[in-house]
């Protein structure tokens, strides 16, 4: 029985705004099914209203409440272990994050880290990084390795994870995709064996959410290169050209 879908949304069901080729209605008819629908991402770059903004814009429906975000998990994280972090976050992002960086009397606690291309600076990552030598705590948003742009492939912020913790000889804590905690509080109360997730990065989306128990469709957008689907243990679920064929088949095992 499938009583829930977990979207990616970034190479998903658009690549910056641009909206992929009929995944708006794809989704439309998704949405008319007794189905749970969210949407779980990795973006780091844009607060939970920008990223609904974004897909309103796009013809997409979506509810902000059904947004379920990496920046939304670690906030609950920093605000759980009670944290003064650094925020090596991109602008845009960091309403989400309104009235917890340190005080500026105050040495950080942690260093919480996303894409953010105008934070990636040596002076910046290097204040970072003597932060992690005195005992702060690193927090990656995620580790991703790239993702799709208009203009191309582009590094995302997992490098540079990788970077301060081979420095500071620390081990960061992940709290989005691929981690199973993520996936399992975007389910809330729906068993993983009853979710689908679909989404454009092979390790992440779908090795992660298989490895949560789910199934993972695997669709060739976005940051998806030919022979993803051959780079994990397990072989994906499916895949799919793009989210409307994922749609079609998640439509044929469900009574509408």
């Amino acid at each position: 029985m499938i009583r829930a879908v977990l979207i990616d949304l970034s190479g998903t069901l658009h690549i910056e705004n641009q909206a992929v080729p009929g995944a708006a209605d794809a989704l439309k008819k998704l949405l008319q099914t007794n189905l749970t629908v969210k949407f779980v991402t990795n973006t780091t770059k844009e607060s939970q209203r920008f990223l609904h903004d974004r897909l309103t814009n796009l013809g997409f429906i979506v509810k902000k409440e059904n947004i379920y975000s990496s920046l939304a998990a670690a906030r609950s994280l920093i605000v759980k272990q009670n944290l003064k972090p650094m925020l090596l976050l991109s602008p845009e992002a960091l309403e989400d994050f309104e009235g917890l960086s340190y005080p500026p009397h105050e040495e950080p606690n942690a260093v919480v880290i996303g894409l953010a291309p105008s934070e990636f600076n040596y002076e910046r990552l290097n204040d970072a990084f003597r932060c992690l030598l005195k005992g702060a705590q690193l927090i990656a948003i995620h580790a991703g390795k790239y993702y799709k742009r208009k203009d191309g492939l582009a590094l995302g912020p997992g490098c540079f994870v990788k970077g301060l913790e081979y420095s500071a000889q620390c081990v960061a804590t992940v709290v989005g995709k691929p981690n199973k905690t993520f996936f399992y509080s975007a389910l809330n109360n729906i068993k993983p064996e009853e979710a689908i997730m679909i989404g454009d990065d092979v390790t992440d989306d779908v090795e992660g959410a298989m490895n949560a128990g789910m199934k993972g469709y695997l669709v060739q957008t976005g940051k998806y290169q030919p022979g993803d689907e051959n780079k994990i243990t397990t072989p994906p679920d499916a895949v799919v050209p793009s989210f409307v064929e994922a749609v079609e088949k998640i439509l044929k095992q469900v009574t509408v």
